[in-house]
């Protein structure tokens, strides 16, 4: 398996167990702000570990505000930013590579 489908998978995975952290404040009641309060910063700067460059940044930047703010502990922060990094983001990669070899 090469090093990017590598990383692929685990940062979905990843993604996936972060973002079901991220929930546990919405599930469990009596956990709620307190849980929110130490999630937040530790999510932000996973999600800046996980992705690089000014997208990673921006996503830790959304991923503080998400789990800070009341009520938007449901958003998959780490699962949208996966889809956006392996899914849309590489569709203009591609077309972008196949313009320039025309």
């Amino acid at each position: 398996m090469s090093k990017s489908k590598d990383h692929k998978l685990r940062n979905l995975l990843l993604g996936i167990l972060f973002d079901a952290l991220g929930m546990v404040s919405w599930i469990i009641p009596g956990v709620g702000a307190f849980s929110d309060v130490i999630w937040a910063p530790v999510s932000g700067w996973l999600m800046t570990r996980m992705y690089k460059g000014k997208a990673g940044q921006t996503a830790g930047i959304v991923a503080f505000i998400e789990e800070l703010v009341p009520g938007l502990d449901v958003i998959p922060t780490f699962t949208i930013m996966w889809l956006y990094t392996y899914v849309f983001a590489k569709d203009k990669t591609q077309k972008i590579v196949n313009a320039s070899s025309d």
